[in-house]
């Protein structure tokens, strides 16, 4: 069954805060293999112009994701969750991630299409920091494979 169009345009409440740790963002930098210095060295990020060690551009993606699950938990979407793949990923960033930020993720559903009985849904998460400043805008495409028929 095809998901519900009247969702487009929902929005769910901010998550709680997230506080970026100088920690987890070097660990994120070791397990993506990124190397660069501005993620582990407060001297090397200050060269750059940042105050401290800044994020790998994929970290929030931690963060977005799990906001997300608010919206594909709905049930009143009615979304088969264990029929979901992870189609696609985007970024838009305003300013870094840097390390004591404080961020909420505020999502929406961006869109929902039916392509081939699968469902294709877009949600936004609009990723802000403690003084309500848009830090980054991430879009997750996630593609409800059609139910086999019997």
């Amino acid at each position: 069954m095809a998901l519900d169009q009247s969702f487009v345009g929902r929005t769910y409440p901010p998550t709680p805060a997230y506080e970026v740790g100088r920690e987890k963002i070097r660990e994120f930098a070791e397990a993506v293999g990124d190397t660069h210095p501005a993620y582990v060295d407060r001297e090397a990020a200050r060269e750059l112009g940042h105050a401290d060690v800044i994020a790998p551009p994929t970290f929030v993606f931690s963060i977005t994701y799990r906001a997300a699950g608010v919206v594909v938990q709905d049930p009143q979407l009615g979304l088969d969750y264990s029929r979901v793949v992870h189609g696609d990923q985007k970024f838009s960033y305003v300013r870094p991630v840097r390390a004591g930020d404080r961020l909420t993720v505020t999502s929406t559903i961006e869109s929902i299409k039916s392509l081939a009985g699968n469902d294709v849904l877009d949600i936004r998460g609009d990723v802000h920091d403690e003084a309500g400043e848009l830090v980054v805008t991430a879009v997750t495409k996630l593609v409800a494979r059609a139910a086999e028929e019997a």
